[in-house]
């Protein structure tokens, strides 16, 4: 059996065999996935309603004076949920710092929170029984107890850092999408609001609009939209924008929306001053980007397009030179 996997290995027919059925399993895949993937937008549209609802609970039971939880139509995983609180999860995990993250990476409710909290837990203990079993049972490496111990220690403090990697690369690409997709909502903004709609009417506008072009954004300007429509000041929701995004020219916007609520300055002037601004930035970035393109492909192209042009411009010669001698 052991003899049968190299000879399998080193004959050609059967590896081009096998690269044909990867090519052939990759071009399946990827023509089948974009009819069975889920419509992302109409989850984020679906996500907003739910928050929207969560919204308005909040503004009643406010109203109301009563002390009673939030209703929210998505409800929490029934296992994270005992967990988190049978451990008490939320008094030692750092409940309010994960609460602020999880809304920057787009993760809102009850069921986001009990779940991360419920991975923090999990993650160090899955990791470092894994390394053990690994280590002690599966390859037995031939190291003294101690080096052992440490690498399952070291397991350990990779599933305690895991979840906070995770949510910072998912905020890291949150954040890249909004600044993308800034200029645009901002543009439309503008036209909205000059065309006379109120800045409501305007954010709900611009959250059905821009959602072809980045979902994020459309999403926040609902929730925005749903925050403004039920909250008592609508600071509170220009505020509570710039937390959930983290972005400094968004929460320019929500300064300039602000001033115009508090002040009574014209809108229009400042989102088109913003507008210029944020187009000025873009054209300065992707400048800063074709200055450094030269210098980073020096070595690219010392690596591999000098050779061949070397090859191709002395082989001829030194074939004539082996046939003269």
């Amino acid at each position: 059996m052991t003899h049968g996997i190299p000879a399998f290995l080193t004959d050609p027919h059967r590896i081009a065999l096998l690269v044909a059925i990867a090519g052939a399993a990759t071009a399946i895949v990827a023509t089948v996935a974009p009819w069975i993937s889920p419509d992302p937008l109409a989850r984020r549209i679906k996500a907003v309603g739910v928050e929207r609802e969560r919204i308005r609970a909040r503004e009643r039971e406010k109203l109301a004076a009563a002390d009673k939880r939030l209703a929210v139509r998505m409800k929490p995983g029934r296992l994270a949920k005992q967990l988190v609180e049978r451990l008490d999860l939320q008094r030692w995990l750092g409940v309010d710092t994960a609460k602020k993250h999880l809304a920057m990476a787009g993760f809102r409710g009850p069921g986001a929170e009990y779940a991360f909290l419920a991975f923090r837990m999990a993650a160090p203990i899955a990791f470092s029984l894994i390394t053990i079993i690994y280590v002690f049972f599966v390859i037995k490496w031939s190291q003294p107890f101690f080096v052992k111990l440490g690498a399952a220690i070291a397991a350990a403090y990779l599933g305690i850092q895991a979840p906070t990697l995770f949510l910072k690369n998912t905020i890291d690409k949150r954040k890249k999408a909004l600044e993308h997709a800034y200029p645009n909502a901002l543009d439309l903004l503008l036209i909205c609001v000059e065309s006379g709609m109120s800045i409501e009417l305007a954010a709900r506008k611009v959250s059905q609009e821009i959602g072809i072009e980045s979902i994020p954004m459309a999403e926040e300007m609902g929730l925005l939209a749903a925050e403004m429509s039920y909250l008592a000041e609508r600071r509170i929701a220009f505020e509570n924008l710039a937390a959930r995004t983290g972005l400094d020219s968004i929460r320019a916007l929500t300064t300039v929306l602000a001033q115009a609520e508090r002040y009574g300055t014209p809108l229009g002037a400042a989102l088109r001053v913003l507008a210029q601004e944020s187009r000025d930035l873009r054209m300065t970035a992707a400048e800063k980007k074709a200055a450094a393109l030269p210098p980073t492909l020096t070595v690219p192209m010392i690596l591999f397009f000098l050779p061949a042009l070397f090859a191709a411009i002395l082989s001829p010669a030194a074939i004539q030179i082996n046939h003269w001698n």
